[in-house]
């Protein structure tokens, strides 16, 4: 096995196997063993409650939040801030960081669907239910990939702590939005959109520890963009030589 199929192995497509079964695990306890363990048992009042208290103003707000994490808009977004970064950094680091994030987090949300069937609240459904089950969220866990890998990428941009900060409010509060409206809308559980800000945020941080490691080297290959060991030397010796 080459040097670039073993980090592959090692960084992504183990950390992400591992994802998976815990997201089914999670998915088993709360659907079977936890059912009727507190808190799980109060899930159903936490819906009937926030249904409950729809008014036109807040339908409106959520529908906003609903669709910024929206699977076309999620697209979209991913690619034009994608060839945003590669246009201004000139390299493809970055790049790839948000699409794999993004595409890593879809993966693993899909095929925990596809193993765990849990309905949707008992309330009034106030968007279309696609054909997946109810855990976990995919709008939150797209919403946690995408708009926390944008703050990640600005923060380590950022020159000032300030600033950081501020990303990471701003862009955080996104996806903090879309949980809590995927249940106001009535599409989900409150456990469901937990486990989805775990399914992103570890993609996230998957995908960052494999990408935007600056010491990382890929066998003879290399992540555009990323330094190997020596290459200021080497650097250094030809420009003397020239």
């Amino acid at each position: 096995m080459s040097d670039v199929a073993v980090q592959v192995t090692k960084r992504v497509l183990l950390p992400l196997a591992l994802l998976f079964a815990v997201m089914v695990g999670l998915g088993l306890l709360v659907t079977r063993v936890l059912a009727r363990t507190w808190p799980f048992t109060v899930e159903d009042a936490v819906n009937r409650e926030l249904a409950g208290d729809r008014t036109a103003g807040w339908n409106d707000v959520s529908l906003v939040f609903s669709t910024l994490a929206s699977t076309q808009l999620v697209v979209v977004v991913t690619v034009l801030v994608a060839l945003v970064l590669r246009l201004v950094l000139h390299r493809w680091r970055e790049p790839l960081f948000l699409c794999a994030a993004v595409t890593a987090q879809a993966l693993v949300f899909l095929f925990t669907t596809m193993a765990i069937d849990r309905r949707r609240p008992a309330v009034e459904h106030m968007d279309v239910s696609p054909p997946t089950s109810s855990f976990p969220s995919g709008h939150t866990s797209a919403s946690v990939a995408l708009y926390v890998g944008i703050a990640v990428l600005l923060a380590l941009r950022a020159k000032s702590t300030p600033a950081k900060v501020t990303w990471w409010t701003l862009l955080v509060l996104v996806p903090l939005g879309v949980a809590l409206t995927r249940m106001y809308r009535g599409m989900h559980h409150p456990s469901d959109v937990v486990a989805s800000f775990l399914n992103g945020g570890t993609c996230v941080a998957i995908m960052a520890r494999a990408v935007l490691d600056r010491t990382l080297t890929w066998g003879r290959a290399r992540i555009p963009g990323v330094s190997r060991p020596g290459d200021d030397v080497a650097t250094a010796r030809a420009s003397a030589g020239g």
